[in-house]
């Protein structure tokens, strides 16, 4: 046999050999049955304290380790706050300014003080963790580590021995305590100094002692007490909050109220860890379903199942339509159903893309460089998955946003501005003008929603149908809103004296100026069609791009005419929109978030009464009476709620978008059978071309091999008859 021939059969033999699993499998063929999520991560979370963390990417992380008091129920809409770590949603006990104890009713104006008693469930344990390792004698064995000690050391895994211990209510209280951290920089410390009695003056205790302890030393912050925050029992404490705040219990959902136990700190307060990255922000210790078992921010980060993690049922209700969707079929069965979540780094959109459709990645959002491949938009407007998509299992999930992008007018302007008759009616010219439906169909892939109001779908007080419409800006035509027409807009524009463009009282064409931050790709186009919305009535835009920096000076001084932004919800309550149009949080005046400058009364008396009420009819109608304030004065020219599309495979089941909650890893489930048999199917390897290439390969070296050969042979002879 000749040697070009074994070449080509060794080869091939390698080739059919490598048949067996796909050749582009981005994990170990051996994981391939395992009942592991795969996801992703574009970039390094910042923070993954719970007291230090505010961002979503951090989110995906942290709120699926860590136990706050509360989480968001899963299925149920609006959103609705119940049961983690505590026993029972806490109801607050009032009191007046002598410490006598008020009706559930009572008026805000009579609060003095709030009362949350928080109690936990007992059995609620710690990952394994170092920090809690005791030795024969049971004193903790980690707690004066020297730098020999640490020799070696680069993850808690290193350590030989670890431990753990059950959640207790001090722990909380120490989470709470940390909010006042002077080397933590916790971003919610100035706004809970407004509430949490006594946290404001134990910052500055805490501060004073931090100045006596050098920075490599832990600093003991039980060494001195908020007098509005005490444990009760083992498994008990109480908040106390100034004035009614019923907001409070929101804030009971997020990580920041999570429980970080002293031992944990300690641990990581001593010399040497830091510089090793052995820090709370690196490798957060929870008491969740899952822990952190690898962080390379490089290349892939992994929660694994906490082997002490007593369990949890997944629910029993949700929205009507979630039993026909296949959402409660788990029901009352245990948490989490998945072993592991492999978050790989993926910082370009188009290797992310290719891996999902190969079945690497189990649920994908869409792009605007793909969309048109995934979806297409019917007759009626409604969003469909591409056949391609549905050939391949994919299926389609929707949901509005909990956030409200508008434009704004500048209340303190002296033209659009202002609370007289004739601003009034400019405003609402402009904002029937301005197609919001256009923008989202032409900007946004059809993804969102124009507006109605401030409040988004899925928070108390945003109302279905004809009784939630802006009646100034919409008709109620066929079941449905349908924008009131140009003819309309330029009526008003006609009776606030700018008929045809042209203002009466001096003659000239009324000038509009737009202020923004627009730049980069696409950003001449939304100009473009922001210039001729305003055309439609006869109204000249000028557009007015500045920097991020500029912009907000603008704001602040009160500088801008028109502008643009956005508001995400901290928490599902109608005072977290409501309050984008306070008076006291006026932008110009108060520095506050109320960029509109508006101001109202009427809409501030309400305001205020709205946001110390419980959900429920009377609320409500508080609510219908500020939003029909707010359709009147039009300090917004519309906007919309954006709407969220997600992509899952066939094999991932109970996925719901649940836009508050961020702990939902524990809820969904696959089948990793079906995706390692669909995975096999759509990426076999096409072997033809490396087949012809071989004979290719064969074809143009036989002739060299056959003259190299001849050659040898020659050679041969010749030595012979030398001889």
């Amino acid at each position: 046999m000749s040697r070009l021939l074994r070449i080509c059969l060794v080869l091939c033999a390698l080739v059919l050999c490598a048949c067996g699993s796909p050749w582009n499998n981005p994990y170990p063929a051996s994981r391939g049955g395992e009942n592991v999520l795969y996801t992703s991560f574009s970039e390094r979370p910042k923070h993954l304290d719970p007291v230090q963390s505010y961002v979503e990417n951090e989110y995906a992380l942290i709120a699926n380790i860590y136990t706050p008091p509360l989480q968001y129920h899963y299925l149920k809409r609006p959103y609705e706050p119940i049961p983690l770590a505590a026993v029972e949603v806490p109801r607050p006990a009032y009191f007046d300014a002598l410490g006598q104890p008020l009706p559930e009713d009572a008026a805000g104006e009579q609060v003095a003080y709030s009362v949350y008693e928080v109690r936990i469930r007992p059995g609620l344990r710690y990952q394994p963790h170092p920090a809690f390792a005791r030795d024969g004698a049971g004193a903790l064995r980690y707690t004066n580590l020297s730098e020999a000690d640490l020799e070696g050391i680069r993850s808690p895994a290193d350590f030989p021995h670890s431990g753990t211990r059950e959640v207790e209510a001090a722990d909380f209280v120490y989470q709470i305590k940390r909010l006042a951290h002077p080397r933590l920089h916790s971003p919610i410390a100035g706004l809970m100094n407004e509430y949490i009695a006594g946290l404001a003056e134990y910052g500055k205790q805490i501060a004073d002692m931090a100045r006596t302890v050098p920075p490599e030393r832990w600093l003991d912050l039980n060494r001195h007490e908020i007098s509005g925050v005490q444990v009760v029992d083992r498994h008990t404490y109480r908040i106390r909050i100034r004035g009614k705040y019923p907001q409070f219990v929101y804030w009971l959902a997020m990580p920041f109220f999570s429980p970080v136990p002293v031992e944990v700190d300690r641990f990581y307060a001593q010399p040497g860890m830091a510089a090793r990255n052995l820090t709370l922000d690196w490798f957060p210790v929870g008491s969740g379903p899952y822990m952190l078992t690898v962080n390379n921010p490089n290349r892939q980060m992994v929660l694994a199942r906490n082997p002490n993690w007593p369990g949890e049922p997944y629910p029993d209700a949700g929205e009507p339509q979630d039993a026909a969707a296949g959402l409660l079929r788990d029901a009352g069965k245990p948490m989490p159903f998945v072993d592991r979540v492999v978050f790989s780094l993926e910082k370009e959109q188009i290797p992310y893309w290719n891996k999902f459709l190969q079945g690497y990645y189990d649920a994908s959002g869409i792009s605007s460089d793909n969309f048109d491949q995934v979806i297409q938009v019917s007759g009626t407007g409604d969003a469909q998955l591409s056949e391609a998509m549905r050939e391949q299992g994919i299926s389609l999930q929707t949901s509005v946003a909990v956030s409200t992008m508008y434009i704004g007018f500048n209340m303190l302007g002296p033209v659009v501005g202002g609370d007289s008759e004739r601003a009034r009616k400019l405003r609402r010219a402009i904002s029937i003008a301005v197609d919001q439906e256009d923008f989202i169909s032409i900007f946004m892939n059809g993804r969102g929603i124009a507006m109605q109001g401030p409040i988004p779908p899925g928070i108390f007080g945003n109302r279905e149908g004809e009784a939630g419409i802006n009646t100034h800006v919409y008709d109620w035509v066929d079941g449905a809103p349908r924008r009131r027409s140009i003819e309309e807009a330029k009526r008003l524009l006609a009776e606030a004296g700018y008929a045809g463009g042209i203002d009466r009282e001096t003659g000239k064409p009324l000038i509009i100026y737009f202020d923004s931050t627009l730049t980069g790709v696409g950003a001449k186009a939304r100009a473009d069609w922001l210039v001729k919305q305003f055309q439609r009535i006869d109204l000249q835009l000028v557009m007015r791009t500045s920097d991020f920096n500029r912009f907000q000076e603008k704001l602040r001084k009160g500088a801008a005419q028109l502008f643009y932004l956005g508001w995400n919800a901290d928490y599902p309550d109608p005072e977290n929109f409501f309050f984008l149009l306070y008076g006291p949080q006026g932008k110009a005046r108060f520095n506050g978030e109320n960029a509109a400058n508006y101001a109202s009364a009427e809409y501030d008396s309400l305001f205020e009464r709205m946001r110390e009420m419980d959900n429920g009819p009377e609320r409500q109608a508080v609510i219908d009476r500020m939003l029909e304030i707010l359709h009147r004065d039009a300090p917004w020219a519309g906007g919309f709620h954006p709407k969220d599309f997600a992509l899952a495979h066939q094999w991932v089941s109970n996925r719901k978008p649940n836009k508050l909650a961020n702990n939902t890893l524990k809820y969904q489930r696959v089948d990793p059978a079906l995706r390692e048999r669909l995975r096999r199917e759509w990426n076999q390897p096409v072997l033809w071309p490396l087949g012809l290439g071989l004979l290719v390969l064969a074809a143009a070296i036989a002739p060299a091999v056959r003259t190299w050969r001849r050659r040898e042979r020659a050679a041969a002879v010749a030595s012979v008859e030398g001889r």
